[in-house]
């Protein structure tokens, strides 16, 4: 029988899988290939240098696949802003019906995209940040628990606490997000109260991910402890994969460091050549404690079917068996 919700109806998506936002790695091929396979695929907004840029990945994505996609926007302080106004604008124009958006202050972005119709998945990591963007008009809450990939906040709050607190208040329908990589974690979400799972790292394990197979592999190679948490004296925590440039970061930051000292370290454009070539030592790498749970790099189609036939297993085979007999 299959897994329907909330969140698979307001979609229009067949399977309760959601791929977030991911810098570098959210292209309209990574996203077409997610939506092909009964997800929703998601192409990251500023992966794209213009909003031109975007316009056109979003063309491409919609050439590669008639099923329902969405687009990443993330607000994130910066001392050179990116236009926000103009990605808006481009999504906007694009006829996109889905955007994900994810960070600070997100109102004025949510309320000019639901002025045009535009369904809204808003990303965060807190309970009280979750009722704030449901009361500024985001259709879904994803939320992500310490375990996540990228920022995970200052709460440290993980998902086994984190997703049924926040399915406690929040009446709109919510992903689970961060440490999600199989059925297991699909049935876990829907028992704690989400309608779905949102995935990153995992989707970068992948045959379609734009990533060198090097860092594919890294992936797999990894466990669950092979991550660090850098930013922290900046309070804006990041997860990240461990290697010499996390290692280097949070040495400069027990010394005190101001950021300008390890901004070269970890600007995006380094991080980018790394994923490019396979560099696993070259920049910052996302990536959550989930690694410990990836162990092949299949296409997503075979992912996304591998979780939920794992998952309805699961709920018809194993977890019936605790069901109360009835006379």
């Amino acid at each position: 029988m299959p897994l329907k919700t909330r969140i698979t109806d307001l979609l229009g998506i067949a399977h309760p899988i959601v791929q977030g936002g991911m810098m570098w790695v959210g292209t309209a091929q990574m996203a077409a290939a997610v939506s092909n396979a009964g997800g929703l695929g998601i192409i990251t907004a500023l992966t794209c240098p213009t909003p031109d840029a975007l316009r056109a990945e979003i063309a491409c994505c919609r050439g590669l696949t008639d099923k329902p996609f969405g687009v990443n926007l993330t607000i994130l302080p910066s001392l050179n802003p990116p236009p926000y106004a103009e990605y808006r604008r481009a999504i906007i124009e694009s006829g996109v019906t889905i955007v994900e958006t994810a960070g600070h202050n997100p109102g004025e972005h949510i309320d000019h995209f639901k002025a045009h119709g535009i369904t809204i998945l808003h990303k965060c990591t807190a309970v009280r940040h979750a009722l704030s963007a449901e009361r500024l008009g985001a259709d879904v809450i994803s939320i992500d628990g310490f375990e996540c990939a990228g920022h995970p906040g200052e709460d440290d709050i993980p998902g086994l606490i984190l997703i049924p607190a926040a399915a406690d208040k929040v009446k709109v329908p919510l992903l689970a997000s961060g440490g999600f990589g199989d059925g297991r974690g699909l049935v876990a979400a829907l028992a704690l109260g989400a309608e779905g799972i949102n995935m990153g790292t995992r989707f970068c394990a992948t045959v379609e991910a734009p990533i060198h197979e090097a860092v594919k592999r890294m992936l797999v190679e990894q466990d669950e402890r092979a991550t660090d948490l850098i930013f922290r004296s900046y309070r804006n925590t990041a997860r990240v994969a461990r290697n010499g440039v996390s290692q280097a970061v949070r040495e400069a930051e027990g010394r005190g460091e101001p950021f300008e000292s390890i901004a070269p370290l970890v600007k995006g454009a380094r991080g980018a050549e790394g994923l490019a070539r396979g560099d696993t030592q070259h920049g910052v790498i996302t990536a959550g404690q989930v690694m410990g749970l990836i162990h092949d790099i299949p296409t997503c189609a075979a992912l996304i079917a591998r979780i939920v036939a794992e998952a309805e297993e699961i709920i018809a085979k194993r977890l019936v068996k605790f069901a109360p007999v009835t006379a």
